[in-house]
């Protein structure tokens, strides 16, 4: 909405672009205008994408639907960005290990975590989190001498522009910041001058957002949350810093282990990167650079932990797993692939395949529903296979070239299945191949499955749930959704 009215009225406010496109929720409202409570990079990245569209469809304000505009926005700024960084991730982890591990847990990111879910939403979470590993990787090489020091402005732009899609990247930002002086060996003198060069290249991103700030909300350093329109929103943020206070045992808990949500329920491959992280820290002795990643990774994760702790879980909203420790992920996966390639036994790597195939299984499906409502006891069962039995799938590219559900959808599936089992299957050195090894992992991709079906209620939340996103979220059988549409039926 803030895009069509940068572009429609050259506003940041929402006013009159809501009279001529309808109501919107997640609002911060001052002195009589209503603005988006979200950080602005998004709306701003997506003005562009919005003005060639609108050239396209006549130049006329409301020629453009929203499909069309989600589409297009979410491809150039969260699927394409994504792709961009898988390539990073694989020449970054093919230092450290085997390049068919590190294709293993590039598929794992891919397809087995919130990068996945969050690259397919127009929400920020994985924008920023793509931002934020690409200011590292770029750190990274300068780190092992590979790039100039000039490099490391684009470090600050990353991890700036990184803050200005999504606010909780600050503090990650700022601890790569203070990694970066501390990544290579140097005197006092120059350890300081690089962390001055990051803050200079942070400034414009930085410099801009403290404007709209102003401009919006009376001050550089007011946020929309400090003015929240919806009234039941507002205590999540009162107290503490932005509403971040003191641990909650209760929101700790549910945020990494609930069955509908918690991330390692949903990636539990991601439990590799935890415990690896002390195999990360003995590494330093091949790798001098990696000692320095050790203490940053683990201050990273306690910052994300203490984060998820303090904050209303009720907060994460209608969302695949814990949407806020997006930007934590990507990180993990060095450790996680440092641990599996010292594994020996057949038991050992099966398990731990087993976890990274049920990561892909569960967050997969899930992705393909990508909106869980609260009072759901379980998603994977309690959404996504009663509504893929009955034909009711997310619609996708091939639904709107003329195939309909459940066919278009199924692809899709199958593609889930088809990468599971590559995870299953791949990433085993020739050296350590065993016929025990796919049985345990198999026993352990079932052990979890069996775990979410243990979770599962059929609740009248449940059932509740699957009328509405059959209703107003995926496409029914024998439907074929148009693009250029605002409902997508007309």
């Amino acid at each position: 909405m803030q895009s069509r009215a940068l572009v429609d009225f050259g506003e940041v406010s929402l006013n009159r672009a809501m009279r001529v496109y309808g109501p919107v929720g997640d609002l911060s409202y001052r002195d009589g205008q209503f603005y988006p409570s979200k950080a602005p990079f998004l709306s701003f990245a997506a003005a562009p994408i919005y003005a060639v569209l609108r050239s396209l469809a006549g130049n006329t304000i409301g020629a453009v639907p929203e499909i069309p505009l989600v589409f297009f926005g979410r491809l150039f700024l969260t699927v394409v960005p994504t792709l961009i960084v898988l390539g990073l991730l694989r020449r970054f982890l093919a230092t450290y290990v085997d390049g068919a591990v590190a294709d293993l847990f590039v598929v794992f990111y891919a397809l087995g975590t919130l990068a996945f879910s969050y690259s397919l939403q127009f929400l920020s979470h994985q924008t920023s989190a793509v931002l934020l590993f690409a200011g590292f990787y770029v750190g990274w090489r300068w780190a092992r001498s590979e790039a100039s020091r000039g490099v490391l402005l684009s470090v600050g732009f990353f991890t700036g522009l990184a803050v200005a899609a999504e606010y909780t990247s600050a503090m990650a930002a700022g601890l790569i910041t203070i990694w970066i002086g501390f990544c290579r060996p140097g005197s006092a003198r120059t350890r300081s001058t690089a962390v001055a060069i990051v803050a200079a290249g942070a400034m414009a991103p930085m410099l801009v957002v403290g404007l709209y700030h102003w401009r919006c909300f009376g001050s550089p350093f007011e946020t929309g949350y400090k003015h929240l329109a919806d009234a039941a929103y507002q205590p999540w943020h009162l107290g503490g810093f932005l509403g971040i206070r003191t641990p909650d045992p209760r929101a700790f808990v549910l945020s990494l282990f609930s069955p509908l949500r918690g991330l390692f329920a949903l990636s539990p491959g991601l439990l590799l990167g935890i415990i690896g992280l002390r195999r990360l820290w003995r590494a330093r002795a091949q790798a001098p650079e990696l000692g320095p990643i050790a203490i940053f990774t683990i201050s990273l994760l306690v910052g994300y932990l203490y984060f998820t702790s303090s904050f209303s879980y009720e907060s994460w909203g209608w969302t695949t797993g814990p949407r806020h420790m997006t930007g934590l992920v990507p990180f993990l996966l060095l450790p996680a692939a440092l641990l599996y390639r010292q594994l020996v036994t057949p038991l050992a790597l099966g398990v731990a395949r087993g976890l990274l195939a049920a990561s892909v299984l569960i967050t997969g499906c899930l992705t393909l529903v990508n909106y869980v409502p609260d009072d759901v006891s379980e998603a994977l069962f309690g959404l996504m296979v009663p509504l893929a039995r009955r034909g009711d799938l997310v619609p996708s590219v091939l639904s709107f070239f003329g195939l309909s559900n459940p066919w278009s959808g199924s692809v899709f599936v199958l593609a889930i299945v088809a990468m599971t089992s590559f995870v299953l299957v791949g990433g085993t050195l020739p050296d350590r191949r065993s016929a025990r090894s796919p049985l345990a992992a198999l026993a352990t991709v079932a052990l979890l499955l069996v775990g979410h079906l243990v979770a599962y209620r059929g609740t009248p939340g449940d059932r509740g749930a699957q009328e509405l996103l059959a209703r107003v979220w995926l496409t029914p059988p024998g439907s074929v959704p148009r693009f250029w549409s605002t409902t997508g039926f007309r």
